[in-house]
């Protein structure tokens, strides 16, 4: 007895999954709607995972298979850099990060955060969306 057959994403479509943490809901929500399911032509979300703790976020990076990672820089008690920082470090081969930071002036947190893309807030949809297709295009 054969399987039905899956769908495939279109010839030239780069799939992605992608790991989101935040300890605010609506961040993550902010980032899910603002990200929506196909956030460029070439590119489609497919699993989001979201995650509201640090110590769940370094655990999932570490053993689920993400593309990408977004991680809020605001979060509490233990920033989306922090967490950036420490998977740089020890993951190897770690997926590209983009950080969410509370305000422009945090850039330079950020890149010692070793993240490979960095929004501030409030969150600009058209920059959100292009920074997701980037780093999906990786």
């Amino acid at each position: 007895m054969s399987s039905p057959a899956v769908p495939s994403a279109p010839t030239g479509t780069t799939s992605v999954s992608i790991l989101l943490y935040s300890n605010d809901r609506s961040v993550r929500d902010a980032v899910r709607v603002g990200v929506g399911e196909r956030p460029a032509d070439d590119v489609v979300v497919e699993r989001w995972m979201e995650c509201a703790t640090p110590e769940v976020t370094l655990l999932e990076a570490q053993t689920g298979d993400y593309d990408l990672l977004v991680l809020d820089g605001e979060s509490q008690p233990y920033g989306g850099m922090g967490v950036c920082r420490q998977l740089k470090n020890e993951l190897f081969d770690c997926p590209p990060v983009l950080v969410l930071t509370g305000r422009p002036g945090d850039g330079w947190l950020a890149t010692w955060s070793q993240a490979d893309a960095v929004l501030s807030r409030p969150l600009d949809e058209a920059r959100l969306t292009a920074a997701i297709a980037d780093l999906a295009r990786r």
